[in-house]
């Protein structure tokens, strides 16, 4: 059986420096907000190219604190819209509702999943506050039309980067290098006013248990989403906002700091093996993901070759996502083939009864990528014979 994903090859690979990591801690006997927690912060701020990282129990969290932060600040109030794309996993929406903010769903875009830039402005209100842009699969979301948006009505820009550590676009903006404008390299998570990340296990970057991340160069953001996460206190035993409990504790910060300086080399093993899929699966009942070159927004085709795939950093193949119209007979097919794969996601989030309320809204390409995706194996520590293997399957499939 070729597995979905394997977290016990993965952890195996940064031994044995994640065990002496975590006997640290334990020797050390300081569980939260110590050195481990304020030295990942410092690491992954650096790594982000952001001035602050607030470490959090989880990215939903994240994306919680982000928007919570905005209220105490008087950015956002109650009733507020926050545009969000509609087939986005669950919890970018949860973190909207959680603060008594309203969503507004926009269809993505058919071919990179993410969310359709040119649908984003016939979407803004006098009471919309933001846009969440997801970077989902892995591949950067980010556009000229989206800024241009933004700073049109004034919206905030919140990334949930849950899904692309490590991702790298390039923005509209210019650096002065030697006299010469040129265009700035940025990493997902440092585009707009705010991101929320995740460091769930399975995740590129991920911890041995749920966790999570703010990353901003706001400083009054920063601070006040700081003050949230530890009970609402701006010191012990003083608490001027009604906070949360949601803090990164120092055995998940020591795992994650092993893990951080292997990152972009993780990332682009993922390139190598996503390259091979979208070379050899000749299979035309499937439809293969396409990447967005630049954010000028250029497609690099389906059936590439590996070395345009690789060397396209806007994706860090958090997921090899394809589609097919029968897409559950292919999994079936694929099971019975010793070959793992899962579905992201089986049913938006406007068909799911926590969002009862949104049922009869009408998203026809959101609802027609959550019929026909599936996701197969992908990841740092998946052997070429594996994914010969995968390709080999799917090729045979009719």
């Amino acid at each position: 059986m070729i597995k979905f994903l394997d977290l016990q090859k993965v952890t195996s690979s940064f031994e044995p420096k994640l065990s002496s990591a975590i006997a640290r801690v334990v020797k050390g006997g300081w569980f939260l907000l110590g050195e481990e927690s304020a030295a990942f912060e410092k690491e992954f701020a650096e790594f982000i190219g952001s001035k602050h990282c607030i470490g959090t129990a989880n990215g939903l969290d994240a994306l919680r604190l982000i928007l919570k932060a905005y209220i105490e600040l008087g950015v956002m109030h109650e009733g507020d819209e926050i545009i969000v794309p509609a087939n986005t996993f669950i919890a970018t929406i949860l973190a909207i509702t959680d603060n008594r903010l309203k969503p507004v769903l926009v269809e993505p875009d058919i071919d990179t999943y993410n969310i359709d830039p040119a649908l984003i402005e016939q979407a803004v209100t006098a009471r919309t506050k933001a846009i969440i842009v997801v970077h989902l699969y892995g591949q950067a979301c980010w556009s000229v039309e989206i800024t241009e948006t933004a700073k049109k009505y004034n919206l905030k820009i919140i990334e949930d980067n849950a899904q692309a550590a490590g991702a790298v676009t390039m923005t509209h903006g210019t650096s002065v290098a030697n006299g010469i404008q040129v265009p700035v390299a940025k990493r997902t998570g440092s585009l707009g006013d705010a991101a929320g990340h995740s460091f769930y296990p399975g995740k590129n970057l991920g911890a041995l248990g749920d966790s999570g991340a703010v990353t901003t160069d706001d400083d009054e953001l920063g601070a006040t989403i700081r003050y949230l996460a530890n009970y609402g206190s701006t010191q012990k035993y003083v608490h001027d906002y009604k906070g949360l409990n949601s803090r990164l504790d120092e055995i998940q910060a020591a795992v994650l700091r092993v893990k951080l300086p292997c990152l972009d080399t993780d990332n682009q093993r993922r390139r190598i093996i996503a390259g091979f899929y979208a070379k050899n699966i000749i299979n035309p009942g499937i439809i293969l993901p396409r990447v967005c070159q630049n954010s000028s927004g250029s497609m690099i085709p389906g059936n590439s070759t590996d070395d345009q795939i690789t060397g396209a950093l806007n994706h860090v193949w958090h997921l090899y996502v394809v589609r097919c119209r029968e897409r559950d007979r292919l999994k079936k097919y694929l099971d019975e083939n010793g070959i793992q794969t899962l579905i992201h996601y089986p049913v938006p989030p406007h068909k799911q009864k926590a969002y009862a309320e949104y049922v009869k809204l009408s998203f026809p390409v959101t609802e027609k990528i959550h019929r026909e995706v599936l996701s197969l194996p992908i990841s740092q520590v998946m052997t070429q014979d594996e994914a010969a293997q995968v390709v080999r399957v799917i090729n045979n499939y009719e």
